[in-house]
């Protein structure tokens, strides 16, 4: 108490379980629609206001949507959440635009064959309401800006087009000079039969010339449309394929990571990069691991992390030195005594990381688990989550039809309060992450996402010999079947997905559709 004014309160219980709700689908196939590789989606993410929405696909182009039921009301959102304004509706999404972003290309050097497919997107800071965004695909990175231009029309022209030359050079109905028609964008005109072409031979000026000559005047239409500029091509710095970008909180740098190399860049300088890490050995059979991804720290611009294929995660500080071979902490599991089989190299190997909001954890994610992991501990995660343990028994089939090296994403809700990752079947999973929390839900990407869902059985948590406790939640483990008692799709699997920076609100991509939840 401090005057009588401040109450301590009670410390609360872990929040309770959300209840999650379909809210939009995009490019939903139809049943027995036949999916075409290039609309497949190959990356989302949101902006930091959550009022944009990027995906792109195997096609390399880049699709943004626009939030639409904020936009209806006078304030913003956050002015309305400060006036205890209710916003009753769950978030809605509109497509915006579309642009190619990345065409196939071929490396005659190599004579290697380079997709077009969108590895990753960043949203940039937005200036002057135009928006900016990163893609890359496994060579090149480009800075896209989107900005809405007002259409420009011509509203007179030199000669009215009913005008028409006469065997004897005479113009019929000069009259007409004075009448103007109604402008048409690039200065057509609705009837298509009287369009003339005043450049071509057939023409002739009268004698003594035309009565009178209006210039053409160009006018601002109220009507606007999106363009799509790409503003710098960062390219040629990365000899193997590029897994990860990701921005710095000054507004200035990024960071592009391939299997042996990271490279920092500044945003206005396209012709050099500044190689930051390093791992390639001095011989190539030497090498025994290869970074995963990489990203900034959201708030610490002198800090990134980056994970490698054997599980671990390195926290680098980029003013210890100019080439960051030695990292300021090191994030790695003990492998249990007797449990080392083949598979274990394979699914340790981290496929993506995500710093939570306020930078003080890392979410990690491996073939088999979800692991939150202090940035101030260095010793283990602190909660290790089984996305699909009943898959364990499966290992040899996974790794004969190559499922074992999917790459599946992660990402953490904006208030630190719940982790989500995708598995197969168009399945995804959302776990609960605050002490005590045994929320561990699985959904799936189709307009019913509960229909899957079935009680998930909590583990109790096992200590550590510590004050800290390292939380080992599982789902179903029937080996060989999903969490409803279905045989397994190792097709259909749930790569992507992004939650919204400040609502309970999920994006995931199911092949070429974008669905989207909130709760």
């Amino acid at each position: 108490m401090n005057g009588g004014d401040d109450v301590v309160a009670a410390p609360a219980g872990p929040p309770s379980p959300l209840e999650w709700k379909f809210s939009q689908v995009f490019g939903e196939r139809t049943a027995g629609e036949e999916v075409q590789e290039v609309d497949i989606i190959s990356a989302i993410e949101f902006d930091k206001s959550g009022d944009h929405l990027a995906t792109g696909d195997r096609g390399g182009r880049v699709v943004l949507f626009e939030r639409t039921d904020t936009k209806d009301h006078g304030e913003s959102r956050r002015d309305s959440e400060r006036m205890d304004y209710s916003i009753s509706r769950h978030p809605e999404f509109r497509y915006k635009t579309e642009f190619q972003s990345h065409e196939p290309e071929f490396d005659y050097l190599k004579s290697l064959e380079i997709e077009e497919k969108i590895n990753k997107i960043r949203w940039c800071q937005i200036a002057n309401g135009a928006l900016f965004l990163l893609s890359t695909n496994d060579k090149t990175i480009k800075f896209w800006k989107v900005q809405e231009k007002k259409v420009k029309k011509i509203a007179e022209m030199n000669v009215d087009p009913s005008l028409k030359t006469m065997g004897n050079g005479s113009i019929a109905s000069s009259s007409n000079l004075s009448n103007p028609k109604p402008s048409l964008e690039n200065g057509g005109y609705p009837d298509s039969d009287r369009s003339f072409n005043y450049l071509s031979s057939d023409f002739s000026f009268p004698p003594g010339g035309i009565p009178s000559l209006r210039l053409p005047v160009v006018v601002s239409s109220h009507e606007t449309s999106l363009v799509a500029r790409c503003r710098r091509v960062y390219a040629h710095a990365h000899d193997y394929h590029i897994n990860s970008i990701s921005n710095n909180s000054d507004g200035e740098t990024f960071i592009s990571a391939d299997d042996l190399r990271i490279n920092l860049w500044n945003l206005e300088i396209s012709s050099q990069s500044f190689n930051i890490v390093d791992v390639k050995p001095a011989n190539m059979e030497d090498l025994t691991e290869v970074i995963t991804s990489a990203e900034f720290h959201p708030t610490h611009c002198n800090t990134l992390a980056y994970s490698s294929s054997k599980g671990s995660i390195r926290l680098i500080d980029l003013r210890q030195s100019a080439l960051c071979d030695s990292h300021a902490k090191l994030f790695e599991e003990q492998e249990a005594p007797g449990s080392r089989s083949f598979f274990t190299e394979i699914i340790a190997s981290i496929s993506d990381i995500k710093f939570g909001k306020d930078g003080r954890y890392i979410l990690s994610r491996d073939y088999m688990t979800l692991k939150l992991w202090d940035i101030n501990m260095d010793s283990g995660p602190v909660a290790t989550y089984q996305v699909h343990e009943y898959l364990r028994p499966k290992l040899c089939d996974l790794y004969e039809n190559d499922s074992i090296f999917d790459k599946f994403e992660c990402c953490l809700s904006g208030d630190g309060l719940r982790v989500a990752t995708g598995s197969y079947s168009n399945l995804f999973r959302v776990f609960g992450c605050s002490p005590g929390s045994t929320e561990a839900t699985t959904l799936e990407a189709s307009k019913n996402p509960m229909r899957r869902q079935v009680p998930t059985p909590s583990r109790p948590s096992r200590s550590l010999g510590n004050s800290l406790t390292r939380v080992v939640r599982r789902g179903a483990e029937n080996p060989g079947v999903d969490a409803n008692g279905n045989s397994f799709d190792f097709t259909t699997k749930l790569l992507h997905l992004a939650w919204h920076p400040s609502e309970n609100s999920i994006a995931c991509a199911a092949a070429n559709s974008l669905y989207m939840y909130y709760a």
